[in-house]
């Protein structure tokens, strides 16, 4: 597949329940909308690889989530609950709706979160490296593979993480960013972009509020949680059809964490893209949009 769409990114500011968030954007707006929801630590801007290739069919909604890039960044952490984030999101897309949602990483969560309790919203989800927060609870409380790869939530959650991760030029957040992937994509222009997003110690605390707000536990290698709180199986139902496209050599969300999925979301499609990993909307982005294509037209 070569890239068919308009190439240019347009980026606008929207009031979204009254702060500012920006707003980047490919496509004809006169196309069908499709909503793009980033993960951490990228912003809006990070789907442009993956654009030109679905920018001739959509019209391509990516915003600077809330504490990401240059969109609104609240102090505290109780800014950052899921339910916040979601109505961000709720609201920037609301005139649009119902429309297609694609999340990764983070972005999934958001994506779920509407999905679930917006339905009304969205018409179908697509899922890229993401996970549903039942299943992956569940893995996390294990002790296991996840709960070894996924570590590094704690880490961020620690205080002034932020601070450790700025130093010498964001060599740790780097370092953590790019453990055990593929990370050629990011270099040159595209490294000093996202060095640029970052902004410093004040900007990577909003970031990493996500994680400190989350209610997610996380047990210890080897000591299992045990004590979980059962969670609200029928409020976590996705009943649009949905997509779960898998980069199979991600080493940060391990197969585990989306072990039954099926539960949950009855109108269920998998598709694995060998050959890539976590990062696959930077890797592979021609099989992304393949798969994403193909999915929708059948």
């Amino acid at each position: 597949m070569h890239p068919t769409g308009p190439q240019k990114k347009t980026g606008t500011w929207r009031k979204i329940n009254g702060q500012d968030f920006f707003v980047h954007s490919w496509g004809d707006p006169s196309l069908p909308p499709l909503l793009l929801l980033h993960g951490f630590p990228e912003y809006g801007g990070s789907w442009a690889d993956l654009a030109p290739y679905l920018s001739d069919r959509f019209h391509l909604i990516a915003p600077d989530q809330r504490g990401f890039g240059q969109s609104w960044a609240p102090e505290g952490v109780d800014h950052y609950k899921a339910s916040a984030l979601v109505s961000d999101m709720a609201a920037l897309i609301a005139d649009h709706a119902p429309l297609v949602v694609l999340g990764h990483d983070w972005g999934a969560a958001i994506a779920y979160g509407l999905a679930m309790g917006r339905p009304d919203l969205v018409s179908r989800l697509i899922i890229m490296n993401g996970v549903h927060p039942a299943p992956f609870q569940t893995a996390l409380a294990r002790g296991g593979a996840q709960s070894q790869a996924s570590q590094y939530i704690n880490f961020l959650r620690a205080p002034k993480s932020e601070d450790h991760l700025a130093e010498n030029g964001f060599a740790k957040m780097l370092e953590l960013f790019s453990a055990h992937m593929d990370m050629r994509w990011l270099s040159g222009q595209t490294r000093t972009d996202y060095l640029a997003q970052w902004d410093g110690p004040k900007r990577l605390s909003a970031m990493i509020n996500w994680y400190r707000a989350s209610p997610l536990r996380v047990a210890k290698p080897g000591q299992p949680i045990t004590d979980l709180r059962p969670l609200p199986h029928d409020a976590m139902q996705i009943t649009c059809p949905h997509l779960l496209i898998w980069g199979e050599n991600d080493t940060a969300l391990l197969p585990e964490a989306t072990q039954g999925l099926e539960g949950f979301a009855p109108d269920l499609t998998r598709v694995t893209i060998a050959g890539a990993d976590h990062w696959l909307h930077h890797q592979k982005p021609a099989k992304v949009a393949e798969a994403i294509l193909g999915w929708l037209d059948r």
